[in-house]
């Protein structure tokens, strides 16, 4: 499976680029989910622009994620998912666990506004200590 990886100070983007995200291309994105959060990430955008259909497996990769970054205070977005993909989503009553938005941008923005909150209670905890 090819995929690319793009590195930033608060986040890494994931971008398969496959058409079908499912058994055979889920556990090569869940691997690579792992490396990057033991890599010290903790908020991880799929890039899902390149793909046209997920099944099952691919949703338990990206569960799996939201899990991973949740557990080290970060977020896990999914951008770029397709109709199919967004309605896949909510039949699975997943929708409110999983943050799905438009574009790269728009999650670019959900992770500096999550860091700045952590941020902001962090520095107001030691104020108050």
């Amino acid at each position: 499976m090819k995929f690319t990886i793009d590195r930033h100070e608060r986040y890494v983007v994931l971008k398969p680029h496959e058409k079908v995200l499912d058994g055979s291309a889920a556990p090569q994105v869940k691997s690579e989910f792992i490396r990057i959060n033991t890599d010290g990430q903790r908020n991880i955008v799929l890039d899902l622009s390149e793909v046209d259909e997920v099944d099952s497996s691919g949703l338990r990769s990206a569960l799996m994620a939201h899990r991973m970054c949740k557990a080290m205070g970060g977020i896990f977005i999914l951008a770029h998912a397709n109709p199919a993909i967004t309605q896949l989503i909510d039949i699975c009553k997943l929708d409110d666990v999983l943050v799905s938005v438009p574009t790269i941008q728009e999650a670019e923005d959900i992770v500096f506004m999550e860091e700045l909150e952590k941020e902001f209670r962090g520095s107001s905890a030691s104020e108050e200590g």
